[in-house]
Order: C-alpha cells, then structure tokens, then sequence
C-alpha cells in the first residue's frame, strides 16, 4: 500500500534520527564531556538522545495510529503490552516514592530514564523498520563503522597516548575520569576509549565481536572482517574486564551452538579437555605471576588499595538481595543503582536485576525477566538472520555481566544493542525495499 506524503515524511525523519542515535552513541561520552568545555552544561547535553528519542516516540505515536501495518504487527503483540505494562509500573511506582518523599526529582528523573529508555528505543526502531527497509540495509554500517573508531581509538590510547591525554578534552573528577588503572596500578592502564570507561567498553564490544562471528563463520568473510576481528580482540583485552571477557565467551559458544552444533558435539571430548588445561594452567600461573594476578583477578599480593573489586562486589550483592528480602514491592525508580547517588543514601548492589528488583519489586522484576526471555525467544525464532543471532547469542553474554554490574544502565550500550534488536524483530524477507 502507498503511503502517504505526510506519513513517509514522518517515517524518513523518525527513521533518520534513530539512525543518528545509533551511530553516534559510542562517542556519547566524549562528545558530551568534550561540549561542556566549550558551551557547559554538561548534564544538559548529556539528554541529546532522550531529547531525540522523545521526538521519535511523537512520530512512532503518529505511525501507530495513521498506519495499519504497524499497529497491527506491534499493538497485537503481547511482548509489547508486557513492555508498556513494565514502563507504567516504573512511572507509578516512582511518583508514589517521590511523593513519599524517598527521593529527590533528581533521582526519580534519571531513574526513569535509566530504566525507560532503551525499552521505547527497542519499540520506535521495530516500529520503523515495519514499513522501512532503511534501517534494516544498514544495520552493518551502523555497528561496524562506530566501532571501528572506537576499537582503533582504544588501541592507540593503552600504546602511543599518556593516560592523561584525555584530559585535553574536559575529561576530570567532575566529568568522566581521563584513564583508569587495575588496582590502581600505573603498570596496568585500562582502554576506555571514547566511553565512560574500561567496563561500559568492554561491555559493549561484546555486540560486534559477536556480531562479526556469525560474519566470520559465513562464506561472506573478508580480510577486513578479519582484521577488525582481531583488533576488537586486542581492544577488549586491554579493557582488563573479567565481566566482558567471560561474557565474550558466553557468547562466542552460543553462535558456535547454533552454526556450529554438530562440529562441538563430535569434538567435545578435546574441547573439554583444552578448557581444563587452560584452567589449571591459569590457576598455576596466578600463584606465581603478578602480572596475571592483577590481570584476572583483579588482585594483587601488597597492593595499596584497602578494598578489591572482589570484596566490593560481594557486599553489594549481599546488601541488595537483603533489600529484595524485606522490601518485596520495591520502593520505586531512583531508589536504587546509579540514579541513588541523587538520593542522601545511595544502593549500589552491582546487579541490575537486583537493582530492578529495589526499585520495583518482585512484580517488576518478574516483569523485566519475562521481557528479555520474550525479546530473546523472538530473536531465537529469527536466527537465520545474522543480525538477530547476533543479537540473540550476545544476550547470553551482556546478561552476565548485568549480573555483575548496572550494564543496561550505560547509554552506549543499552541504546544500541535494544535499538538493533528492534530493527532485528522485523524479518530482513518481509520489508518493503526503501529505494
């Protein structure tokens, strides 16, 4: 059916913005430290992409409503509903704290962004890509070329910059931090690159390293591939995350489950075999290696720093499930994980489901849990398509580490791993060519 002049018109332009939010979210961090420098109002620009994704929300609104292929194939679905029903909790829960007096409208903004967004991103891009193929025929381009630069940028940071190289640009105490060390160890610089630090970049590599798998296992592999391949390798390393190495890994095994099934099950016996050899190997070195000792676990026979990441890590997780125990409804949006810190009495419980849980209980937890394993099950169902095994096998990775820290909660990687795995919901056969 033809559209409308007025309804492509608003197609291309919500399609466009959404297009810039994904490009330019690996730079976020820089982009918007380095602008306070030179205008201010640093917590200002830092809602450029909620500013334009509430302009996106306005045109998918309008879509929705004008457009029957898109309300029928969104409004019926009950994964969408399951995701409304999540963002009113959020939003009624938050007030009722608010009004309570448990948090600052600070905390209770950001909490809801925190929470929200990466959600009515997911919905604006599957609503967009239902009618054009845009999005979907670039979907390479908007990973591969960001990261890219990132991968490149993190890799000349850790060998040919000074720690302090960032500084230049407005990175500081009040801003994000210009270098980041292992145990404060000088002798260990950890990539950031141009996101808020080693972990969100490591966090966020996972997508297209995994991505890059499925590319690298087809018959469509290049030299470049390849090269970018191991660069995004050497780029992750020097991030020094345990999280996302392992989280990696999770997600390397998944892709080679699904393409590779029948080689892992005829050579499991060895794969078995080289795993436990790499492990007591490992675990003999850290007895006797420093070096290895900081790298992995993050510890260090006399170090200086009176608490490790380790210790830091258990009390969190401790603390909050002792909030999840006696406080089963949750005490609203803002109470808990980074939005806390707007509050007298800050949660950090180092888990974001347990921080989901804080905030909105067993109900919205529950809520969360059944919207990734539908988001999930959906991309499994598409899994022919290399985006969405992409997607579907970096999950498993990203939602290890949300287990050990507030992942979603970082604007890089929430925005474009939900954003791609919208356009992901729409099969690449079905949609209509966007000359």
């Amino acid at each position: 059916m033809k559209l409308s002049a007025l309804k492509y018109t608003v197609l291309s332009w919500t399609s466009g913005l959404t297009m810039v939010i994904l490009l330019l979210m690996p730079f976020h961090a820089f982009l918007t430290v380095w602008g306070s420098t030179l205008v201010g109002h640093y917590t200002a620009l830092r809602l450029w992409k909620e500013a334009l994704l509430m302009l996106c929300i306005v045109g998918v609104m309008y879509l929705i409503a004008t457009d029957h292929k898109i309300r029928s194939h969104t409004m019926s679905r009950r994964l969408v509903w399951l995701i409304l029903a999540y963002m009113l909790l959020n939003i009624v829960w938050g007030f009722l704290a608010y009004n309570e007096h448990q948090i600052t409208a600070k905390a209770l903004g950001y909490g809801l962004i925190v929470n929200l967004r990466f959600l009515a991103f997911f919905l604006v891009t599957w609503a967009i890509a239902l009618r054009l193929g845009r999005l979907r025929s670039n979907w390479q381009r908007l990973l591969y070329g960001p990261a890219a630069i990132v991968v490149a940028f993190a890799i000349i940071q850790v060998l040919f910059l000074t720690p302090r190289f960032l500084e230049h640009f407005g990175y500081s105490m009040y801003t994000i931090l210009p270098f980041q060390y292992v145990n404060n160890n000088s002798s260990f610089l950890r990539a950031q690159s141009t996101l808020r630090g080693a972990n969100p970049l490591g966090a966020y590599l996972i997508i297209p390293i995994t991505a890059m798998t499925v590319l690298l296992l087809s018959k469509a592999r290049q030299w470049k591939h390849v090269v970018f391949y191991v660069a995004s390798l050497l780029a992750l390393f020097f991030t020094f995350s345990r999280g996302a190495w392992i989280g990696l890994v999770l997600s390397v095994l998944a892709v080679l489950c699904v393409q590779r099934r029948s080689f892992i099950i005829r050579h499991i016996y060895w794969i078995a075999t080289v795993a436990l050899i790499l492990v007591v190997c490992m675990g003999v070195g850290l007895r006797q290696n420093s070096q290895l000792e900081n790298v992995v676990l993050h510890t260090e026979t006399g170090s200086n720093v009176p608490i490790t990441s380790n210790e830091a890590h258990a009390s969190a997780l401790r603390s909050g499930l002792h909030d999840l125990k006696h406080d089963p409804l949750g005490s609203g949006p803002g109470t808990a994980g980074p939005a806390s810190v707007y509050n007298n009495k800050p949660r950090i419980a180092e888990n974001y489901f347990i921080q989901i849980g804080q905030e909105t209980g067993w109900l919205g937890l529950a809520m969360f849990l059944l919207i990734n394993a539908g988001v999930c099950y959906l991309l499994w169902l598409r899994r022919s398509d290399p985006l969405a095994l992409g997607l579907f096998a970096s999950l498993i990775g990203l939602t290890f580490i949300n287990l050990l820290s507030h992942a979603w909660a970082d604007d890089t990687l929430a925005y474009v791993w939900w954003g791609l795995a919208g356009i992901a919901m729409v099969s690449a056969t079905k949609i209509r060519k966007d000359a």
